[in-house]
């Protein structure tokens, strides 16, 4: 029976999580990012949201917690080094990357709030 929660409470985090990074999507475009991929899986790891602004590459992690400190603390250094070592991969298959700008940047989604960007977060 304990197993069964801990199945459910995973499954219910990750559909929160899923609604989380649609929703981070959809308010970037509205600032005028356009999405260039969703849960970006790489065999280094996985980015949540690659966005682009003009030259600029943002490689966005998106948290869901119930403030923005709590989001921000929840990016590991492990995580910063997983998210980095996946936009090398994802650098790497670009036609022309030097003509591109990145930036590492946090998105904290917290209940009732709109969510908050956190731009070159790490």
């Amino acid at each position: 029976m304990a197993n069964e929660a801990k199945v459910r409470a995973r499954q219910l985090a990750e559909r929160r999580g899923r609604r989380s990074e649609w929703l981070a999507a959809l308010w970037l475009m509205l600032k005028g990012y356009r999405i260039l991929s969703l849960r970006y899986r790489t065999p280094a790891g996985e980015i949540d949201i690659i966005a682009r602004k003009g030259s600029l590459v943002a490689f966005i992690e998106v948290k869901t917690r119930s403030s923005e400190r709590a989001a921000v603390d929840a990016v590991s250094g492990m995580a910063h080094r997983r998210i980095r070592s996946a936009a090398d991969i994802w650098l790497s298959r670009q036609r022309n990357p030097s003509a591109l700008s990145l930036r590492f940047d946090i998105m904290a989604m917290m209940p009732g709030r709109f969510p908050r960007h956190l731009p070159d977060a790490f």
